[in-house]
């Protein structure tokens, strides 16, 4: 099972949607993780509660969304591979730091002490600034993995990276097969 995990860079969410339908139709079983800000939010792009309907209905499972229901993935619900997609600069460095304070940064947690993958797709206004060192230090941590990215607005944002969503399923069967699963 995979667990694909999204965080409030609220503009991807229809890109981490599309990625999450390519996924289901690769014939991936799928667990949906947000975090408490994307489980609570009504934004500009969406309601979050139609985003959840919306996940819950491609996954064919209800969302995990707290702490506590994220802590069970690595010892007790063992995930494949932990898809983080979109993952904001706020994600990262908690990540990149070591706190575990929302469901996402748990499920990364848990994934990552039992030595399991966690692939990210980065999503954020200040990745080539304030958050360029929390990506410089994952990159170099085991099992985890970047998905390419490209600046977004060169003129508007000139710090703000975001991934390429639509490789992410090239890469889900990659870190899979390097795995012997699939």
């Amino acid at each position: 099972m995979i667990g694909y995990a999204l965080c409030g860079s609220f503009c991807t969410h229809a890109r981490a949607v599309d990625t999450l339908r390519v996924l289901r139709a690769r014939g991936h079983d799928i667990l949906p993780i947000v975090s408490e800000i994307v489980y609570d939010t009504d934004t500009r792009f969406g309601r979050a509660e139609d985003l959840i309907r919306e996940l819950e209905s491609i996954c064919g499972r209800k969302t995990v969304h707290t702490i506590v229901a994220a802590e069970p993935l690595g010892p007790k619900t063992p995930l494949d591979l932990l898809i983080i997609a979109p993952c904001t600069g706020n994600t990262l460095a908690k990540m990149a730091n070591g706190i575990t304070d929302t469901a996402v940064t748990m499920a990364a947690k848990a994934q990552l002490r039992a030595d399991r993958p966690v692939l990210l797709g980065l999503a954020s206004n200040d990745a080539l600034s304030a958050n360029l060192q929390n990506i410089a230090a994952l990159h170099t941590r085991r099992h985890i993995t970047f998905a390419p990215m490209a600046m977004d607005d060169k003129i508007g944002k000139p710090y703000s990276l975001v991934c390429d969503f639509s490789v992410i399923p090239d890469l889900t069967e990659s870190i899979l097969h390097a795995r012997g699963i699939g």
